[in-house]
């Protein structure tokens, strides 16, 4: 069971090394990077080319650890036997499962996406080790102890907003995916969209890697926007020649709204191109 890519996925080696890596130390795999670095595509391709279920389990602000293996709805157990509900006599009907505990039960060896771990609580990552180190866990109310039939390849994104736990990192097995460069970003570009003029793209990468560039930016422009802001001029049908005569330090480039994610970018650009006139 290894990892080596997908045609519509464009994996570096050292990320296919950490993949694998971590299928065989049956660790999970931490994935760091800058949003819109494909960490979340990432593990559902690794589940397409192993041919495994995927369970995803995306993290917000207020998600507890204990979601994540199971809930007790304590209120609609009360209000059932208000109603006289036979199913109260069994608090197995009021127990919901968690992602873990359909990874754990799951029929087939699944792939199992903690996606952006670092938006929950501090604590989140401590409140798991336990459960991802003995692959089992207790629900008390039933009185019984859920083990992994067998042990899921979990993959864990980040994108760096906080600190994680020392005692959760060691039990990772951990990789930064860099930002793509031009080389690798041409291969994103021919995957998905197959034939595209490469004049188009070669002046397109031109402006886009000098947007990130650009000194004072708050936001750079991920690959998932260069690739929205590439279907964009193909839909418009934007002659390359548009894009070669663009300078992009000083000028906002056209379609710019895929690009530029917020006010602070705009007027810093707008400014730039004001200073250039001026400078005629």
């Amino acid at each position: 069971m290894r990892f080596a890519g997908t045609e519509t996925y464009v994996a570096t080696d050292d990320l296919k090394v950490a993949v694998n890596a971590a299928i065989v130390l049956e660790r999970p795999l931490l994935v760091k990077g800058e949003p819109g670095t494909g960490k979340t595509v990432l593990a559902e391709e690794i589940a397409r080319a192993l041919k495994a279920p995927l369970i995803t389990w995306h993290i917000k602000s207020t998600t507890k650890a204990a979601q994540g293996l199971y809930e007790y709805d304590a209120v609609s157990r009360l209000r059932d036997s208000q109603l006289g509900d036979p199913r109260v006599s069994d608090i197995a009907n009021y127990i919901r499962r968690g992602k873990l505990w359909e990874a754990f039960t799951a029929d087939q060896r699944p792939v199992l996406l903690i996606d952006e771990i670092d938006k929950a609580d501090i604590e989140f990552p401590n409140d798991l080790l336990l459960e991802l180190d003995r692959m089992e866990f207790h629900v008390y109310e039933t009185g019984e102890t859920v083990r992994a039939v067998r042990r899921p390849i979990v993959v864990i994104t980040s994108n760096n907003e906080k600190e994680l736990p020392d005692a959760f990192l060691r039990r990772c097995f951990f990789h930064y995916i860099k930002f793509p460069d031009a080389e690798t970003m041409r291969a994103i570009v021919e995957v998905h969209y197959p034939g595209i003029k490469r004049e188009l793209v070669a002046n397109a990468m031109n402006i886009f890697f000098g947007i990130r560039e650009a000194p004072g930016l708050k936001k750079k422009p991920s690959t998932s926007e260069l690739l929205d802001w590439l279907k964009l001029l193909v839909s418009e049908d934007i002659p390359p020649e548009t894009l070669k005569e663009h300078d992009q330090r000083k000028l906002l480039p056209v379609l710019y709204g895929a690009l530029l994610k917020n006010e602070q970018d705009v007027s810093l650009f707008e400014k730039l191109a004001f200073l250039s006139r001026r400078e005629r």
